[in-house]
């Protein structure tokens, strides 16, 4: 991307004799060119997201409940044995890669094949794990083929890796869209003809084959064939290096996967799916979480010690992450029952399952909205060790409390436990945030947030009593979206000023 190096300096302290004036420039200019990055990232992923989980819905009611929980419960499996066997390396190589631009060319030679050797390994490890769990025959070859396009989909994330590192955010940001378009386009040529678990579960094979493919071409056209050189030396340090963000990577994997697993296993399929229908709405809405916090991951990482420019970054990335999502909750607070028109061949009482699920979920969603930047703010800048603890002690939490509590209540017991981790992890990170690092917990901006939250609910409330339901789901979400404008403005969360600057100028 053309003017990227820029990026990095706007957000660094500038070069001895430069005025107060020089760094305001720089900043306001760094911040509106990667506010234009995040914005395409998101307008990639609006595209394709809302179309992908409209067509897994209609897979999931064409599957039926009890196979398509079956084929979740396997693919959080194989996501968590998939994660845990990158070993670290995928955040490792972008930290350092993002601070020591010779890093790529001195280690990639070995840790390419590493790489693809930990995938083999994985492969294995999870047909021995599903066998411990119980998993037999068929189950276990579907485990295997799904489990191969697991590890394909994290291989071409650690590719994609390098890129974010040099701060090409937009050919990323089309990149992170390719396998979903793929599978989206053959999925629906086949839910006409007829969809099958094989047809469905060959399609996400393909799809993330071709897609790692396509990832090894780009990294080669972009910084070069990589010759394969095997130092041990090279893959030792990575390794070890790379094990704290391996425990971390192990540990989130675990916390967000782990209950569709026990679903599966404590409780019956159907529960899984049920908990997997409104999940995925979680998923696809905090997909733009994910989708923008490895942005602030590189930035953070580099500036690693500059307390000004980690600050000014966290206030933005703050309002960034969380303005939308807001909006986004309070819809789904009041209105969650349109998210399931899909389901034409479930019941009602299933569909208002799903429903109840979805609702205690986006509380979760809120969560993250306003505490996962801090996440971000600490791996990026060597606290990973502290936020593998904080996350490994949500995930003893989460099993105790599923454990007791799956076998009786299923789905919407699965749906409580999360929140609860949620809360439980988010206070940890502000705690964190103010003893470790001097960037500090910006309070009355988030305290304007909730205010703003409050006051979008509010308004809803009164909106639907006052009419009493009787405006369309989307006359009704339009009304409040341009009530929740007035809001940020009238907050101060948003400024005109600011609004100004990040429009195109005239000629």
């Amino acid at each position: 991307m053309r003017g990227c190096p820029g990026l990095v300096r706007s957000f660094a302290t500038p070069a001895p004799g430069a005025g107060l004036a020089l760094l305001a420039l720089n900043s306001l200019v760094g911040i509106k060119r990667f506010f234009g990055n995040i914005g395409f990232v998101v307008l990639l992923n609006l595209l394709v997201k809302p179309g992908w989980v409209v067509v897994e819905n209609l897979v999931q009611d064409r599957l039926g409940h009890a196979t398509f929980g079956l084929v979740t419960a396997l693919s959080a499996l194989t996501l968590v044995v998939a994660a845990l066997f990158d070993l670290g390396l995928t955040p490792y190589s972008v930290r350092r890669v993002a601070a020591e631009p010779g890093f790529m060319a001195e280690t990639f030679p070995t840790l390419l094949p590493l790489r693809g050797a930990l995938n083999a390994v994985a492969l294995a490890a999870m047909l021995v794990v599903g066998w411990v769990l119980g998993y037999r025959g068929p189950d276990l070859g579907l485990l295997a083929a799904v489990g191969t396009a697991a590890l394909l989909a994290q291989y071409g994330q650690f590719l994609r890796g390098t890129l974010q590192a040099r701060q090409k955010f937009n050919t990323d940001a089309v990149l992170s869209v390719v396998e979903k378009f793929l599978l989206l386009a053959v999925l629906l040529a086949l839910i006409p003809a007829g969809l099958t678990l094989p047809r469905y579960v060959g399609a996400r094979l393909g799809a993330a084959a071709f897609t790692t493919v396509l990832l090894y071409g780009l990294m080669t056209r972009f910084f070069g064939h990589v010759k394969y050189r095997w130092k041990s030396p090279v893959a030792r340090t990575a390794l070890r290096a790379g094990l704290p963000f391996a425990l971390m990577t192990l540990l989130y994997g675990v916390n967000e996967r782990v209950d569709m697993v026990m679903l599966e296993r404590l409780a019956s399929p159907t529960e899984a799916s049920y908990y997997a229908g409104a999940y995925r709405w979680v998923d696809a809405t905090m997909m733009y979480v994910w989708t923008v916090l490895p942005l602030f991951f590189a930035k953070f990482a580099s500036v690693p010690h500059e307390a000004a420019a980690q600050r000014q970054l966290l206030w933005f990335g703050q309002r960034v992450v969380t303005l939308p999502l807001l909006f986004v909750v309070a819809f789904v607070l009041f209105r969650g029952e349109v998210l399931f028109w899909q389901f034409s061949h479930s019941s009602p009482t299933e569909v208002s399952r799903m429903v109840l699920c979805l609702k205690i979920l986006f509380i979760n969603v809120l969560m993250h909205a306003f505490f996962a930047i801090y996440s971000t703010l600490l791996t990026s800048t060597t606290h990973e060790r502290a936020v593998s603890w904080l996350v490994a002690g949500s995930i003893a939490l989460n099993i105790g409390l599923n454990l007791f509590l799956l076998p009786r209540y299923g789905a919407v017991a699965a749906s409580v436990d999360t929140l609860l981790c949620a809360v439980f992890v988010s206070g940890g990170y502000l705690v964190l945030v103010l003893r470790r690092t001097k960037v500090g917990v910006p309070g009355r901006l988030l305290a304007r947030l909730l205010l703003a939250f409050g006051l979008l609910c509010g308004g809803w409330y009164v909106v639907q009593v006052g009419l009493n339901k009787t405006l369309s789901w989307w006359v009704e979400a339009g009304l409040m979206a341009g009530l929740f404008g007035l809001i940020v403005l009238g907050t101060g969360l948003v400024r005109k000023k600011e609004l100004s600057q990040l429009l195109p100028k005239g000629n």
